[in-house]
C-alpha cells in the first residue's frame, strides 16, 4: 500500500526542522555535484544502504538481488519527501547510498549537492524506458542525469458513480460548493500545483505556463482558490488508506486520487471511476538517486540495473499500484496479473503521459532562468495558510 504521504500531515515547525530553505539564485547552479562516472560497474562492496518508500524494497525482489550480487540491502523507509531529504543530509551525507526520490524532492537533492550524476549507459534497460522519462526536468539538469526514473503515476479526479451520474470532465468539480463537506485532497504543499494547473487553463490572464514556476502573485492566486476549496474539504488525507476509507464509508464523493485507489475501491465493490480531466493533471515520477558520498557505489549501480529490468519493474508496479518506466514490463505485468498493463496505463498512447505535469521542486529560479518564482519554503508556508 502506498504510504508516501504518511508524514505529510505535519506542523509547519516540523517541516521547517526537516528541510532547510531552498531558495536557489542563479549562482547556486554551481552547487550540484560534478560527474565522476565509473568506467564500469565493479565488484559489489557487500552492502547497500537505501532510503525508500515503503513497498519499494520488498523481499520478493530484494532477496534474489542479494543472492545474485552479495550486496546486503539495508532499508530505511521514509514517510514523506521532506523526510527523505533530511535523511540523505543526515550526518553530513553518506549514511545512505540510494534514495527513491519523488519529483518534489529531487531538485532539492540536486541543488543541495546531496546526489551525484548517474551514468545511465551502465543501466542496460535504460534504452527501453519511456522516452519522456529518460531525461525529465525533475531529475536531469543541463543534460546531466542525477536520477534514474523508476515508476510513475498521475493524480486523477475520482468520484462515486452512484452519487455523481454525469462523469466529471474538469477539475472545476472539486471547487464547486455543491460538494461541500464531500471533497478529499492530499495533505501536501505540492497540491498547490494542481490548483495552478487548473488556473493556467481557466484564467490565462494570470500567465501561468508551468504549475511549478509560480510568481508570488500566481502563488497567491492558487492559494486563494484552495482557500475557497478548504470549506468543501471533508479531509486532507495523508495516507492512501485514508482516501480509500473515506470513499468506502461514503464520507467523500469526489476528490484527487491515484489510479491505485480507484482500483482498490473497485476491487472492494465501491462504485468509483476516475479521469484525467480536460485541463490535464499533475503526477509523481520517482527516481533512484545516488548519494554524492555513497560508500557502496558498485552495489548501488547493480541495484539500479536490477530494478530497471522488466520483471522487477512489473513486480514493483503490481505490488505498489503504479506504472513502470520500462516499456518492456508490459508483457511481464500481464503475465503476473492479466490486464495489469492496461490497468496502469503502461500501454496508453503517448498523449496520456504528455497530459501529466510531473512533480518538480518549486525553485526561486524559474525554468526560463529568471529569479521571479517562489520556492518550496514559500509553498510550505502557503499550504499552512490555506489549511488554516
Amino acid at each position: 500500500m502506498r504510504t508516501r504521504f504518511a508524514a505529510l500531515a505535519t506542523s509547519a515547525s516540523l517541516l521547517a526542522s526537516l528541510v532547510a530553505p531552498i531558495a536557489v539564485p542563479s549562482a547556486a547552479f554551481a552547487a550540484p555535484a560534478k560527474a565522476n562516472y565509473p568506467k564500469q560497474i565493479g565488484k559489489g562492496e557487500g552492502a547497500l544502504n537505501i532510503v525508500a518508500w515503503e513497498g519499494y524494497a520488498q523481499d520478493d525482489w530484494v532477496k534474489p538481488f542479494e543472492q545474485e550480487t552479495g550486496c546486503q540491502v539495508n532499508r530505511k523507509y521514509a514517510g514523506s519527501s521532506d523526510e527523505m531529504v533530511a535523511l540523505m543530509r543526515q550526518g553530513g551525507g553518506g549514511e545512505y547510498d540510494l534514495v527513491s526520490a519523488s519529483g518534489d524532492a529531487s531538485l532539492r537533492l540536486i541543488y543541495g549537492g546531496d546526489v551525484q550524476p548517474i551514468k545511465v549507459d551502465l543501466i542496460p534497460d535504460f534504452k527501453d524506458f519511456v522516452e519522456d522519462l529518460k531525461a525529465p526536468p525533475h531529475n536531469t539538469v543541463k543534460g546531466v542525469h542525477y536520477g534514474l526514473s523508476y515508476e510513475w503515476g498521475p493524480n486523477v479526479l475520482m468520484w462515486n458513480t452512484d452519487k455523481i451520474k454525469d462523469a466529471p470532465k474538469s477539475w472545476a468539480e472539486i471547487y464547486d460548493p455543491k460538494y461541500q463537506g464531500q471533497v478529499s485532497v492530499p495533505d501536501n504543499p505540492i497540491q498547490i500545483a494542481d490548483a495552478a494547473l487548473y488556473l493556467s487553463k481557466t484564467k490565462p490572464e494570470l500567465g501561468i505556463k508551468d504549475p511549478y514556476d509560480l510568481t508570488p502573485k500566481q502563488l497567491d492566486a492558487a492559494g486563494d482558490l484552495l482557500k475557497t476549496q478548504q470549506k468543501l474539504v471533508k479531509k486532507y488525507w495523508a495516507l492512501a488508506s485514508d482516501e480509500i476509507e473515506l470513499f468506502k464509508n461514503g464520507d467523500a464523493t469526489i476528490g484527487a486520487a491515484w489510479p491505485y485507489m480507484t482500483n482498490s475501491l473497485k476491487d472492494a465493490g465501491t462504485p468509483v471511476a476516475d479521469v484525467v480531466p480536460q485541463e490535464g493533471a499533475t503526477g509523481w515520477a520517482d527516481s533512484w538517486m545516488l548519494s554524492a558520498k555513497a560508500k557502496h557505489p558498485n552495489c548501488a549501480y547493480k541495484f539500479m540495473a536490477y530494478v530497471s529490468t522488466p520483471k522487477v519493474q512489473a513486480q514493483q508496479a503490481i505490488y505498489f499500484g503504479e506504472t513502470p518506466v520500462n516499456l518492456k514490463a508490459c508483457t511481464e505485468m500481464d503475465a503476473q496479473q492479466p490486464g495489469s498493463c492496461e490497468k496502469y496505463h503502461l500501454n496508453a498512447p503517448a498523449s496520456y503521459l504528455k497530459s501529466i505535469k510531473f512533480w518538480k521542486t518549486p525553485l526561486k529560479q524559474c525554468s526560463d532562468g529568471s529569479n521571479t518564482c517562489t520556492n518550496y519554503t514559500d509553498w510550505q508556508r502557503k499550504w499552512q495558510e490555506i489549511k488554516g
